[in-house]
C-alpha cells in the first residue's frame, strides 16, 4: 500500500481561510457584517445543541408542574444551584474547545487528540468534585430562608441531580471537538439524543406506568441524569468508531502537562461563569424570601430566559472557536471583525427576544401554572428580565471573543466585580429596601449586567485594536 494511504485524512478546518482584511474593500462595519454568516453557521448548531440540554430542564418544569407549587419551587432551588456548577463547568469545557480549535487552525491533529483526551479526564474530575460539593451542601439550604414545604420534598431530587455535573462536563468537552473540527451539527444531534430519552423517561419515572405510581419529583432527577449519560455515550461511541473522526483520535494519551495548561486557561473562565451563574442563582434564591409562589414564578421565567440566552451563549462559544482558530492559523487581523459582527447579531436577537417576552409573558405564565398568584408574579418578573436582555447578550459574546484570544484573567475579574459588589446589592436594594418586590430583584440585577457588558466590550475593542 502506498505510504500516503496510511495517513488519516485531516478534515477541513471549521473556518476557511480568507483574504487579509487590510486588502479587502469596505468599512470596519461592513467587514464585521461579512463575518456574521460564517459565525452564525457555527453558532446555530451550537445553540441548538445547548438548547437541547436546556430543554431537559424545561421538560422537567412542564412535567413536574402537575405535582404542585412546592415541587416547582424545589426544582427552582436545585436548578439555581446547578446553574452555578453548570456555568463553571461549561466555562472550563469551552476553554478546552478553544484550545482544540487553535490546534485545528495550526493543522496539528495529534495535538487536537491530546487536548481532547486530557480535557475529558480533567472534565471527569471537575464534574465529580462539583457534584460531591452539591450533595454535601444540602444542609445549608435550611439556613437560607427557603420555605419549609419546599425543602420537605427537595432532598431526593437534589441528591440525584448532584450526579449530573459529571456527564454534563465530559459531554461538552467531547461536543467541543465536533464544534472545533467543523461538525457542529453532529454535536447538536448528540445533545438531542438526551432530549429524546428524557421525555419518555420523565413520563414514566415521574407519573408511573401501569400499576406502578412512579417516583414523583425524584423520578425527574433520575430521568435527567440518565438522559445526559445517553447523550455522552452516543458522542463518545461516534468519536471512537466513526471513520470520519480517525484523524482526531490518534494515539495521544492524557497528559498532566496539557491538563495544567487547560486548567490555567480554563479556571478563570470557569470562575467568571461561576460568578455570573452564582450571582444569578443567589438573586433567584432571594425569591424564596418572598414565599413559595415567588419561587414558582421565578422558575417559569428562568425556564424561558434560559432558552433565550442560548443564542448569546452559543455565539460566545462560536466566536471563541473562530477567534482561536484564526489566531492559530496566523490570521489574527480578522479578530475584531469576527467579534464585532457577532456582537451585532446578538444585539439584534436580544432586541427581538425582548419584544416577544413582553408580548407573550401572560400566555406563557398561564400555560405553565394555574395558580393565579404565580401567574401574576411571573408576568411582572418577565418585564424585569426582558429589560436586561441586550446587556446580557453583549457581555456574553464579548467574553467569548476574549476567551478565543486567551484573555481570561482580566475578563473574569471584570465579571466578578460587576456581579457581586454591584448587581447583588442592587438587586436586594430594589427588591426589599425600595419595596419593588420580586420584579425589583431583576431590575437591580440588571445594573451589574450593564456594567459587565460595557467593560468587556471596551476590553475587546482595546485588545483587538492591537492585533
Amino acid at each position: 500500500m502506498h505510504p500516503r494511504r496510511l495517513r488519516p485524512r485531516v478534515p477541513r478546518p471549521a473556518i476557511l481561510p480568507a483574504a487579509d482584511p487590510r486588502a479587502a474593500p469596505g468599512s470596519p462595519v461592513r467587514r464585521a457584517l461579512r463575518e456574521v454568516p460564517r459565525t452564525l453557521r457555527l453558532a446555530v448548531p451550537i445553540v441548538i445543541g445547548l438548547s437541547a440540554s436546556t430543554l431537559i430542564g424545561v421538560v422537567d418544569t412542564i412535567m413536574i408542574a402537575p405535582l404542585g407549587t412546592a415541587a416547582m419551587g424545589a426544582v427552582s432551588i436545585a436548578l439555581a444551584v446547578l446553574v452555578i456548577l453548570y456555568s463553571a463547568l461549561y466555562g472550563l469545557a469551552s476553554a478546552i474547545g478553544v484550545a482544540m480549535a487553535g490546534a485545528v487552525g495550526a493543522g496539528r491533529p495529534r495535538v487536537v487528540a491530546a487536548e481532547l483526551r486530557s480535557g475529558a479526564v480533567l472534565a471527569l474530575g471537575a464534574g465529580a468534585v462539583s457534584g460531591a460539593g452539591m450533595a454535601a451542601a444540602f444542609p445549608l439550604l435550611a439556613h437560607l430562608g427557603q420555605p419549609d414545604e419546599v425543602l420537605a420534598v427537595l432532598r431526593p431530587y437534589w441528591t440525584i441531580m448532584a450526579a449530573m455535573p459529571v456527564p454534563f462536563t465530559v459531554f461538552y468537552v467531547v461536543k467541543g471537538l465536533y464544534d472545533a473540527v467543523g461538525r457542529p451539527w453532529t454535536g447538536a444531534g448528540f445533545a438531542f439524543v438526551g432530549v429524546a430519552v428524557n421525555v419518555p423517561l420523565n413520563w414514566v419515572l415521574i407519573h408511573g406506568i401501569g400499576g406502578w405510581p412512579g417516583l414523583g419529583l425524584a423520578g425527574a432527577g433520575v430521568a435527567s441524569v440518565l438522559s445526559q449519560c445517553a447523550a455522552l455515550a452516543a458522542a463518545w461511541a461516534h468519536w471512537r468508531h466513526a471513520p470520519s473522526m480517525a484523524a482526531w483520535r490518534r494515539a495521544a494519551p492524557p497528559r498532566l502537562r496539557i491538563m495544567r495548561v487547560q486548567l490555567r486557561i480554563g479556571a478563570p473562565v470557569a470562575l467568571a461563569y461561576a460568578g455570573e451563574g452564582g450571582s444569578w442563582s443567589l438573586a433567584g434564591l432571594m425569591m424564596g424570601w418572598f414565599g413559595t409562589a415567588a419561587l414558582a414564578a421565578s422558575q417559569i421565567v428562568n425556564a424561558v430566559a434560559t432558552v433565550v440566552y442560548m443564542l448569546p451563549l452559543g455565539m460566545a462559544a462560536a466566536v471563541g472557536l473562530r477567534v482561536g482558530e484564526e489566531i492559530g492559523a496566523g490570521r489574527a487581523r480578522r479578530v475584531r471583525a469576527i467579534g464585532m459582527g457577532a456582537i451585532a447579531a446578538v444585539t439584534g436577537w436580544m432586541l427581538a427576544s425582548t419584544a416577544l417576552i413582553v408580548v407573550l409573558r401572560g400566555p406563557i405564565a398561564r400555560a405553565l401554572s394555574d395558580d393565579a398568584q404565580v401567574v401574576t408574579l411571573a408576568g411582572a418578573i418577565f418585564l424585569s428580565v426582558a429589560a436586561m436582555q441586550v446587556a446580557d447578550g453583549v457581555q456574553s459574546t464579548a467574553m467569548g471573543a476574549l476567551r478565543g484570544m486567551s484573555d481570561t484573567a482580566v475578563p473574569s475579574a471584570i465579571t466578578l466585580l460587576a456581579y457581586w459588589p454591584i448587581a447583588l446589592p442592587a438587586a436586594w436594594a430594589a427588591g426589599f429596601a425600595l419595596g419593588l418586590g420580586p420584579p425589583g430583584i431583576w431590575i437591580g440585577y440588571g445594573a451589574g449586567l450593564a456594567l459587565a457588558a460595557a467593560a468587556l466590550l471596551a476590553r475587546f475593542l482595546a485588545l483587538s485594536r492591537a492585533q
